[in-house]
């Protein structure tokens, strides 16, 4: 243990972080015991509750990003942060529950790849399987760095190390019980999580005088020169301070179609993280709610996540310094402080001994649920879409299992590497914008126009596929080499959105040219060619008005709505 460290822990938190972990093993060991085939490690043999399900589900989000990168963003540039909540998540969850959960869960695909072999043929396959793959490791990269951070903060060990150590614990449950372990641990970790940083939140503003000292400081701040003019900082709209552009009438264009529709629907409707989860249901009505019942807790985590950035913008003394255009030393890195230090810095400088160890738990539980979430879908996709179709095919159901242990393995491993890739970042949220620009927004056109279109053609899957992706890419280097300038997340936005415009317009001219697949194989794959008794659980008639998808699905758009024009 080094002896100077950026969090002085004492005996009381070290000892509620080993009581944490004690959990976490035991879950580990306990889920083994419920694997016997590949559906039970993989999808938790579907037969899992909606509230778990829909805990999973946001808690699988609620990773690094959410806590760390949500909070250096807070920090950064203030309220309009909340558009990746409000704007950027609940319409798509939403739409995920109501209509592309019928065809998912229908389907009885185990991944998300998988439909596309249905829909598309093995072209679009491949290339969907690969680059999620890739995506999914660059990203757990992430969730191992800002976790092994943690460590190095709280023990002083050298970040490699911190890495390996933080790497063996996810490892260890993920390898033993699979999704379930997995699933169970996101459900315990999301309390956790919510324990750990409401303290947080309620000390900031009770130090600075409340809401409204917040916003006085925040104030003062900008008016010496700290950041975005106070008024972007404390309003969500039209959020120049977010998207990078000057005009509030294209940054509101930039936030609602960039952010709100390609990135957040990408995102949301098909990155097999967050769908495994409601594929892990025990039936098509609690397939359909485990996102729409994530939605309820997933607008709330602003006031967790992102008002502790904005108290620690004007309360912690070198995040001050760092919005004023200073360059203070230290930090979770030991090469100096950067936003994504905001919440480490507001837990040392407010927490007492116990509170600092449950916070400090909170933020574990938060990375290895991210990273576990990751990992898991990795070893799904790797084993279901890329090993059994394409390598080894026609073996016993256990041979894929401990394939897809192995994969475990080699994904931890390679995160290792990859986070080291994050912590080249000063705002990781930059650098996850940027992967969700290149895979998640090509591979959302092509999912809903085939979903809409019977007419398209699996030689346009494939096509589309590989040319929004390099679109997205190409735009993203122009930005690099200073063609296009753009702060912010506007850089994201433009990629992300080049990436949608050309694969829609590049699969329309490619099925046009090219043959479809007859009507009648589309059944469960396309909306017009599905019978509407398909699309609904007929046992969620009888259920209780508050159990049913669309009346749950109405509260949280009204909710969403009252919160946008609350801030």
């Amino acid at each position: 243990m080094a002896t100077e460290t950026l969090i002085d822990a004492g005996v009381v938190d070290y000892l509620i972080l080993a009581i944490y972990f004690a959990f976490v093993l035991g879950i580990g060991v306990l889920a083994r015991r419920q694997v016997s085939d590949s559906l039970d490690f993989f999808l938790s043999g579907r037969s899992l509750p909606a509230w778990v399900t829909g805990l999973a589900f946001v808690s699988a989000n609620l990773g690094a990003v959410e806590i760390m990168g949500m909070s250096a963003t807070g920090a950064e540039i203030g309220l309009p942060t909340v558009h990746y909540f409000w704007i950027g998540a609940i319409p798509a969850m939403i739409f995920l529950g109501v209509v592309m959960m019928p065809f998912y869960y229908g389907s009885k695909v185990r991944s998300v790849p998988e439909f596309m072999l249905r829909r598309f043929g093995p072209g679009a396959h491949l290339v969907n399987a690969i680059s999620f793959a890739l995506a999914q490791l660059l990203i757990a990269g992430i969730n191992l760095y800002l976790l092994g951070s943690i460590v190095h903060a709280l023990l002083g060990w050298p970040l490699w190390v911190a890495l390996i150590v933080a790497a063996a614990i996810v490892l260890s449950y993920i390898t033993f019980g699979g999704l379930s372990a997995a699933i169970y641990n996101e459900v315990l970790q999301f309390f956790v999580i919510v324990a750990s940083l409401l303290p947080l939140v309620l000390l900031g503003l009770h130090r600075i005088g409340g809401w409204q000292g917040m916003v006085d400081r925040i104030t003062e701040a900008s008016a010496a020169g700290a950041g975005a003019p106070a008024a972007q900082q404390l309003n969500s709209w039209p959020g120049q301070a977010l998207s990078g552009f000057d005009s509030p009438i294209l940054s509101v264009v930039g936030i609602v179609f960039g952010l709100g529709f390609v990135l957040s629907f990408g995102y949301w409707t098909t990155n097999f993280v967050e769908v495994q989860r409601a594929m892990a249901s025990e039936s098509l009505s609690a397939a359909r709610k485990t996102p729409i019942i994530g939605a309820f807790p997933k607008m709330f985590v602003p006031f967790i996540t992102i008002v502790p950035g904005m108290i620690a913008g004007v309360l912690v003394v070198e995040i001050a310094q760092l919005k004023a255009g200073g360059s203070p030393p230290g930090g979770a890195s030991g090469l100096g402080v950067t936003y994504n230090d905001a919440l480490l810095l507001m837990m040392r400088d407010l927490l007492p001994n116990g509170l600092l160890g449950l916070a400090i738990t909170g933020l574990l539980a938060a990375f290895m649920a991210g990273m576990a979430a990751n990992v898991s879908a990795f070893n799904t996709v790797f084993s279901v879409d890329i090993w059994e179709y394409y390598v080894v095919k026609g073996r016993p159901d256990d041979y894929y299992v401990k394939i897809g242990r192995v994969a475990t393995v080699l994904a931890t491993v390679a995160a290792i590497f990859t986070a080291l890739i994050a912590a080249s970042f000063s705002n990781i949220m930059d650098y996850l914008q940027t992967l969700f620009g290149f895979f998640n927004a090509p591979l959302f056109a092509t999912f809903i126009l085939g979903m809409f279109w019977k007419r398209m053609t699996p030689t346009a899957g494939w096509v589309g596929l590989v040319t929004g992706t390099g679109s997205a890419v190409f735009i993203w280097l122009l930005g690099q080499w200073g063609v296009i300038d753009l702060p912010g997340q506007g850089m994201a936005f433009v990629a992300a959105s080049v990436g949608f415009v050309m694969d829609i317009l590049v699969s329309i001219v490619v099925s046009l040219m090219t043959k479809p697949k007859p009507v009648e194989q589309l059944r469960g794959l396309v909306y017009s060619a599905t019978p509407k008794e398909d699309l609904v659980d007929p046992h969620e008639a009888g259920m209780p008005w508050y159990r049913r998808t669309l009346p749950l699905a109405g509260i949280a758009l009204v909710l969403v709505t009252a919160l946008n024009l609350m801030f």
